[in-house]
């Protein structure tokens, strides 16, 4: 019997299984991102690293690090300057230094990692360190100040500005969250505070940690969830232990956030299969998608970029071919933006949408597309279409994708999903 959870406008579920705890976000009953720790050692995004330069690749403006883990870092030289945290990341300038005028070889660095490894990839670093805070991320080299894009209403975006500049120390900067929007200034003051004692007390310990070696570990998978999660959409929380119940209360309570009294503790039986996210993450590890009318997505996804093919599949609509093409497409637009979610797929992305020919349909479609993966908390852009009439969209990489996670290349056909005869 699978639980209800289609009167949430947004909900948590936690399971805590023989030391690994799993969480799923659903929203509106529809499962959207799935997310698990086993012993907090699978987590690597945030963490910061003594490490030593290897190899200097002038040919490729980059260096790798040993940082410690199975296979060296990748530092690229714009990861290796002074962020300038541009607001459009595509206009960013091409750094003048070269990495060769920038390190050496044994150079030792404090460095962050900012993409995890994947596949025989090894993680991303940055010597850009950033602390994240609920409100705030704090940067505790440079004294910029930035706020969300998402954050549109320019006197919030004043305001908030504002109160970062107050409440900075000097010679550090912050970037305000989306999670920021309407917190009065004691909240987001203490905020930074508080992170900057963290790295405050960071510093007498990063000379005592040996190279290469860990110096900060970010927070386990409960506490970035209420961190980095748990917004005001939050009406339901379920998990299946009582501690971790508890902990978040506690978490909650600190906070003032109303889900604190929304917790409910289901202990019998595995609250996974009982959610049907375990049969949903089965379904996102398929190439083919369903819709509800019947048209299908295929999704396959490249070394270099994500394809996704739209079609009517058994929809066969009702009054005219315009009206089931664009129905279609709709549907397949809101799923789309999902899938990229709960697969956590990220970097190029290529869809081809049934044909239309009305420029109001197209329009229409596009800003479906742009409307659905605006909750993603992960950036990602619709950039229009190209003269083939495919659509374009980025959305940024960050950690594994669900299938990296769950599965491994077929031994007999080397990953391709077929049968070499």
């Amino acid at each position: 019997m699978r639980l209800e959870s289609s009167a949430c406008k947004k909900e948590l579920v936690l399971q805590s299984r023989s030391q690994k705890i799993r969480a799923a976000v659903f929203e509106y009953g529809e499962l959207m991102e799935v997310f698990e720790e086993e012993d907090g050692s699978s987590h690597l995004l945030g963490n910061i690293y003594r490490g030593r330069v290897e190899n200097i690749l002038p040919g490729m403006q980059a260096a790798f690090v040993d940082i410690g883990l199975d296979r060296n870092a990748f530092l690229y030289v714009g990861d290796a300057v002074p962020s300038r945290y541009d607001e459009d990341e595509r206009n960013s300038p091409v750094p003048r230094e070269r990495i060769e005028q920038i390190l050496k070889p044994r150079q030792e660095l404090l460095v962050q990692i900012n993409k995890e490894p994947v596949g025989a990839k090894g993680a991303r670093i940055s010597l850009n360190l950033t602390l994240p805070g609920r409100y705030v991320v704090l940067l505790p080299q440079v004294g910029y100040i930035g706020i969300s894009r998402k954050i549109q209403n320019e006197n919030e975006r004043e305001r908030l500005k504002s109160l970062a500049e107050k409440a900075k120390p000097v010679g550090m900067g912050v970037i305000v969250r989306t999670l920021a929007e309407g917190v009065d200034g004691e909240e987001i003051a203490e905020d930074i505070a508080q992170l900057a004692e963290k790295w405050r007390s960071l510093q007498p310990k990063i000379p005592h940690v040996s190279v290469p070696g860990l110096v900060h570990k970010d927070a386990d998978l409960v506490s970035r969830l209420v961190r980095d999660w748990i917004d005001q959409d939050v009406e339901r929380i379920t998990v299946d232990q009582e501690d971790v119940a508890q902990t978040l209360r506690l978490a909650l309570k600190e906070i003032e956030h109303p889900a604190a009294k929304r917790i409910f503790v289901v202990s019998e039986g595995d609250l996974f299969i009982k959610y049907g996210v375990d049969d949903g993450i089965r379904k996102a590890l398929r190439s083919r998608v369903w819709l509800k009318s019947g048209g299908y997505l295929v999704i396959q996804q490249t070394e270099a970029l994500i394809v996704i093919d739209v079609n009517t599949g058994k929809y066969i609509g009702q009054r005219s071919l315009e009206e089931t093409v664009v129905h279609t497409n709709l549907e397949a637009a809101r799923e789309i933006a999902r899938q990229l979610r709960l697969r956590n797929l990220g970097g190029i992305i290529v869809i081809d949408f049934i044909d239309m020919t009305s420029k109001e349909d197209q329009q229409q479609v596009l800003e479906a597309l742009a409307t659905a993966c605006s909750r993603d908390k992960t950036k990602s852009q619709v950039l229009g279409l190209t003269q083939l009439g495919l659509v374009e969209m980025t959305r940024k990489k960050v950690g594994q994708t669900l299938a990296v996670r769950y599965t491994s290349p077929c031994p007999a056909c080397d990953g391709s999903g077929r049968i070499h005869q």
